[in-house]
């Protein structure tokens, strides 16, 4: 049984710890052990993610109480993906100059978009976000949203950032690692907090229940994802 929120804080954390941080993807990476060719992989990967981002951002919205202390806080972080309306600007944009420093010399068409389509590992993701938003009252959805995301994606992109940072990855081009520490530094933190402001008005034990039960499902489709992610990016050179 559920008693504090903060319970179900550390909860959350020991998923990210051991099942994002732990698992092969954040290993090998922070190991400098993946190939050129297996970053550019990731890096065309995840910028299907990062493009649909928005969608799933939008589905969570969908799911909110039409109460403006409820879709603020998403439609604040959807704010942020738009660039905050400055031309050029948009998290779709910022994502391209770390794409185009993996691989310089990339074909994208006029959307932007790479020319390899996007693999199972995120469509799998993309889809499960989408269908659980579909489907979710309003406490579930900014649990997924809070707990199942903003919580730890700070952390998991300052991991990126770090783990793009080794010297293997760096000696043959600069990566451009913006788009990485942005939203290590200052977007999820407070993406997170304005989700938390609402979720912490919801203590009793079976409320908690529902924050748990969305923000791990979410957590762990997530974690999910970069294990495939790897496994595809192995696949590359077997």
């Amino acid at each position: 049984m559920w008693n504090h929120y903060v319970d179900v804080e550390n909860e959350i954390n020991l998923i990210v710890q051991k099942e994002f941080l732990e698992r092969d993807f954040f290993q090998t990476l922070k190991a400098g052990q993946y190939t050129m060719k297996q970053l550019r992989h990731f890096a065309i990967q995840y910028s299907y993610y990062s493009r649909h981002f928005p969608r799933i951002l939008g589905a969570a919205i969908s799911a909110m109480a039409p109460i403006d202390s409820w879709w603020v806080p998403l439609a604040d972080n959807l704010w942020d993906e738009a660039g905050r309306g400055a031309v050029g600007h948009s998290h779709e944009q910022l994502y391209k100059t770390f794409l185009k420093s993996v691989d310089p010399n990339i074909q994208l068409n006029d959307w932007g978009m790479p020319p390899e389509p996007m693999g199972n590992a995120v469509q799998t993701a993309i889809e499960t976000f989408l269908q659980f938003f579909h489907q979710a009252m309003p406490l579930a959805a900014m649990s997924a949203v809070g707990l199942g995301s903003e919580m730890f994606a700070g952390r998991i992109m300052g991991e990126i950032a770090s783990g793009l940072s080794h010297p293997n990855y760096q000696k043959k081009q600069s990566l451009e690692l913006l788009f990485w520490h942005c939203h290590a530094d200052e977007h999820e933190p407070r993406h997170y907090q304005l989700c938390k402001n609402v979720l912490i008005q919801y203590s009793k034990p079976e409320e908690l229940a529902i924050q748990w039960e969305a923000g791990s499902y979410i957590a762990r489709s997530e974690a999910t994802m970069y294990q495939s992610l790897h496994e595809e990016m192995l696949l590359l050179d077997a």
